[in-house]
């Protein structure tokens, strides 16, 4: 009888050890060779280092990229200096009614607009003068291509004393101004000077 509760027992005891082990054995939730390289995918690496610019066959360019990829002489440092002289030398024009050097910087309605303004303040028999306080800021604000022609959006920030003389005497001003000037080239010409197309107040 002892013999026989033995054997039942050992029986007992086999049954639970290998439902143990198929429990303990059994995989539970996502394992590491579950990930797409185990279904025949490669295994996801470090994304490949691309320039800002580059852009899959059939997908159009926007923004600064399309410029780039439209003239790759482009750079954003020379293009931001020499819009800020330009700013400077537009301004200092405009006080003065230098129509000859606005009319080489100006697109023609925005020649028109200045033109129409220097005539006012002449007919008011007021001149002006101005002095910047510090070096303009300028930022990017946007750029694109439409065409052929190349536009870039410059933000700038300026600090300047404006003295002004009229009927009414002399005065002088401390302005500080936020404005976004919009310059445009086409691509397709030789001469590389961008032009004033547009003027917008802004937020400072």
């Amino acid at each position: 009888m002892l013999v026989l509760e033995l054997i039942i027992f050992a029986g007992l005891a086999a049954i639970v050890l290998y439902q143990l082990y198929s429990v303990l054995g059994r995989r539970v939730g996502r394992q590491p060779e579950d990930t797409p390289a185990a279904a025949g995918r490669p295994a996801p690496g470090p994304a490949l280092d691309r320039p800002a610019d580059h852009a899959d066959d059939g997908v159009a360019l926007t923004g600064l990229a399309a410029v780039r990829a439209a003239d790759p002489n482009f750079d954003v440092g020379r293009f931001l200096a020499g819009a800020r002289a330009a700013y400077e030398m537009v301004v200092r024009a405009f006080a003065a009614g230098d129509r000859a050097t606005l009319k080489n910087l100006l697109s023609g309605e925005v020649m028109s607009s200045f033109d129409a303004a220097i005539a006012q303040r002449e007919a008011e028999g007021r001149t002006e003068k101005v002095e910047f306080l510090q070096t303009p800021r300028a930022d990017m604000e946007r750029a694109d291509v439409v065409g052929d022609m190349a536009r870039v959006t410059v933000r700038f920030l300026a600090e300047f004393r404006n003295r002004s003389k009229g009927p009414e005497g002399e005065a002088v001003d401390d302005r500080r101004t936020a404005e976004l000037w919009t310059f445009e080239r086409n691509l397709k010409s030789r001469d590389p000077n961008w032009t004033l197309v547009h003027v917008d107040a802004a937020e400072a």
